[in-house]
């Protein structure tokens, strides 16, 4: 059974940098493609970035592009989502899902971990 577990979740200022870790147990890492989504108290799931297991190709929503990078570890069955120059609209609990093929859509994944809270305020 496929699980994930996010971690790197913190508080920090405007303008810093965040690294969060989707480690992937169950399977390897490749067998999946790996989205970053979050969600802010009273909206709604937010895609950000996916993987797809193939190619390593990568995709990213417009909000984020440029300051979010997402990459994965085979060695550590692990996807990273790199995030710098955050800003306080950046808050939000992030999760890690596994699907069969890339998207950005939440309905094309089937595995979720239990999420990260990522706080950003001075």
């Amino acid at each position: 059974q496929v699980q994930l577990r996010e971690t790197g979740g913190g508080w920090l200022q405007p303008g810093g940098s965040l690294r969060l870790s989707c480690g992937v147990s169950g399977v390897t890492s490749d067998s999946y493609a790996i989205a970053w989504f979050r969600q802010a108290p009273g909206k709604e799931r937010e895609p950000l970035a996916c993987i797809s297991p193939s190619d390593n190709r990568s995709t990213y929503v417009d909000s984020v592009k440029g300051r979010f990078t997402i990459s994965g570890d085979k060695v550590k069955n692990t996807v990273y989502l790199q995030m710098d120059n955050l800003k306080p609209e950046d808050t939000a609990k992030y999760s890690c899902a596994a699907g069969s093929s890339p998207s950005t859509r939440k309905e094309e994944y089937n595995y979720w971990g239990q999420g990260t809270q990522v706080t950003v305020s001075s």
